[in-house]
């Protein structure tokens, strides 16, 4: 087998995301035999540092040895079992760990299979919960440039026009306030006081707000500070309003800390976690939910009070297994300090980017860093022209439009860390 041949057998059955299916006309549709590391390998030898963790799921590295392990072992075990009326040992160790790890108001775990579904569960739960106190309020709030997934709700609250501009008929009612505009406690003042006057006029209308602390990913990594969320935060307990924070992208040592809104030292009604969970091994999101959220469901059999959400891979086994293992590494390898020394080398390569003509902006948190291009217009394509000459040159980099962003795995050393820096600088320098 190579390259080719499996190409041209994927593209005749498979329809892939967050992909024109033409561009495979011209563009490379790399098949990948291996994985170790920071690093993917195809077919025909040539080896992708993985610079955005396979989507930002990848924390500890592809074929992970201890992970690997914990994994076969469950296998071995238990792979699966319906998850109404049954439980098993990882999972109830799992939402040990989370309840200890995340804010001491969230005490309860609703499970679910991918970041998207997290966010239904939450909006769902959150609008019922007000309809069991005689309430109803069907609207949501979030920010403007915000991503929040791609199902009918998650789609609902985004911002990002590309996404979800031809389903506007049957999104559900949601309200855009502004995002600071960057990291400044100015900016995030200013967007405070446009949140109160929102919630002073609509506050009755609104179940929840939702956002992502921090970082908004998907919107081209901006960033923004701390005390927006502890505005933020203040504002929703004032007017009686759920404040969801989706860490499903930024949590897991991300930003710096374990979870986003430690760094304002808050605690959300709602956390949405996902992604680096598993480490990038399998499907698995979880709603971290506080006791009288819990409570307001808890009944004697009620179909219209009682919360009826489900997946069929509700609560996997062999996830949770390879979610606890993750959670060990955290635990034995210190990783959050860790992390702190590696953003610091980043940040260090990161300041060369402004010699560069074309480079607009560079901004950092944790280990998260991005580089914005000036002058882009959006039929030139220069994140593509970026993600050719990526993997032309052995990094796999994807931008969002004009944005070049690093989220390597935690894995990475100074060495691959030089890699991943030159070749996005020389093709920034190239463009």
């Amino acid at each position: 087998m190579d390259n080719l041949s499996l190409k041209q057998r994927d593209l005749k059955n498979i329809w892939h995301p967050c992909s024109q299916m033409k561009d495979y006309e011209r563009l490379p549709l790399i098949p990948i035999k291996n994985a170790e590391g920071v690093y993917l390998e195809d077919f025909d030898g040539n080896k992708y540092l993985d610079a955005i963790s396979s989507w930002w799921v990848n924390l500890f590295g592809h074929k992970n040895p201890y992970i690997n392990e914990k994994l076969k072992n469950q296998i071995d075990t238990l792979e699966h079992v319906i998850f109404a009326g049954f439980t098993h040992e990882p999972i109830i160790r799992l939402s040990e760990r989370l309840v200890a790890l995340t804010p001491k108001n969230l005490t309860k775990c609703f499970y679910a299979d991918n970041g998207s579904s997290a966010v239904e569960v939450a909006l769902k739960m959150s609008f019922h919960y007000h309809k069991n106190k005689g309430l109803t309020k069907p609207y949501f709030v979030s920010l403007t440039n915000s991503y929040h997934g791609e199902t009918i709700g998650a789609l609902s609250l985004g911002d990002l026009g590309i996404y979800k501009q031809s389903y506007k008929e049957i999104l559900i009612k949601s309200i855009k306030t502004e995002v600071p505009k960057d990291k400044s406690e100015e900016e995030s003042i200013i967007a405070a006081n446009k949140l109160r006057e929102l919630f002073e006029k609509r506050a009755d209308e609104i179940s929840a707000f939702i956002l992502e602390p921090l970082v908004q990913c998907a919107g081209g990594m901006h960033m923004y500070s701390p005390l927006f969320l502890k505005l933020a935060f203040k504002l929703c307990k004032e007017f009686g309003i759920h404040f969801i924070a989706d860490e499903i992208a930024v949590g897991f040592g991300r930003t710096g800390s374990m979870f986003a809104v430690e760094s304002a030292g808050i605690e959300p009604d709602f956390m949405t976690l996902s992604k680096g969970i598993t480490g990038g091994y399998l499907p698995l999101s979880v709603v971290m939910i506080e006791e009288q959220m819990y409570d307001s469901f808890y009944c004697d059999y009620n179909l219209h009070k009682s919360f009826l959400h489900s997946h069929s891979y509700t609560g996997n086994a062999l996830s949770c297994s390879v979610a606890n293992a993750v959670l060990d590494i955290f635990e034995k390898d210190n990783i959050i300090e860790s992390n702190k020394i590696k953003s610091q080398y980043i940040s260090n390569k990161l300041v060369k980017f402004l010699e560069l003509e074309k480079v607009e902006s560079i901004r950092q948190t944790g280990m998260i860093a991005a580089v914005s291009i000036k002058g882009y217009k959006t039929d030139e394509r220069v994140g593509l022209r970026v993600y050719e000459y990526g993997l032309k040159n052995g990094v796999l980099l994807r931008p969002l439009g004009n944005v070049i962003y690093f989220m390597p795995p935690y894995t990475i050393n100074n060495k691959e860390i030089d890699k991943m820096m030159s070749v996005a600088y020389e093709a920034i320098n190239m463009l």
